[in-house]
């Protein structure tokens, strides 16, 4: 069964049994909390977008966009070759690079902060570019219809991840609290199943999470 935010939200309140309303404005931040952990334990084909854009001359940051959650890819053509940067922790780019008026094609990037991605060698010229990443998608409580992909089709993890955020809110018992995270990483071991090792079996590139499915 499919769940928009005005079911999930019912559904919470009639598991937890609890219409108080400090309760009740919590059910928000509730889902939100169950959304994030569900985005940060896997990895699904579903979250991915490319954007195109430019590295530019002389500057070796490149502004992530608004949704960005971790990278996949990022390209850059190269004399009409697409050449595929290979992603670096950010000291590794330091050492490759001390003087960043070191310049050249780009061969590596990393995750700069929260709004950027450094690439290295400082690009020697402007280049077209292609970032394949992870996005944050529209949560279920703020999408004008009030559904989501995760409200469609990881309900149950939607749920019990919400009932875990519900029941710890009420300090609610320890064995029902257990029964609830069972359930969720029961349901979250499916969609890593179909993320990380279904949808990513006949993948060329293998620099993705890879997992035997279960």
């Amino acid at each position: 069964m499919a769940f928009t935010s005005t079911t999930l939200k019912t559904a919470i309140q009639d598991y937890t049994d609890n219409t108080e309303s400090t309760f009740v404005s919590q059910l928000t931040r509730f889902i939100l909390n169950a959304e994030e952990r569900i985005l940060k334990e896997c990895q699904l084909a579903d979250f991915r977008k490319n954007v195109s854009g430019t590295v530019t001359q002389s500057v070796k940051f490149l502004t992530k966009p608004t949704d960005f959650l971790s990278p996949f890819s990022l390209s850059v053509v190269n004399s009409s070759n697409n050449e595929f940067l290979e992603y670096k922790h950010v000291t590794f780019i330091q050492d490759y690079t001390p003087d960043p008026t070191t310049t050249g094609v780009p061969k590596y990037y990393g995750d700069w902060d929260e709004d950027s991605l450094i690439v290295a060698p400082t690009p020697d010229s402007s280049y077209a570019a292609e970032l394949h990443y992870f996005y944050r998608p529209q949560s279920i409580t703020a999408s004008d219809d009030g559904t989501s992909w995760l409200g469609t089709n990881a309900e149950l993890c939607l749920l019990y991840g919400s009932l875990m955020e519900a029941y710890t809110f009420m300090k609610g018992e320890q064995d029902l609290l257990m029964l609830y995270n069972n359930r969720f990483q029961e349901s979250i071991q499916w969609l890593k199943n179909l993320g990380e090792g279904k949808q990513t079996e006949d993948q060329y590139r293998k620099d993705s999470i890879r997992r035997g499915v279960q």
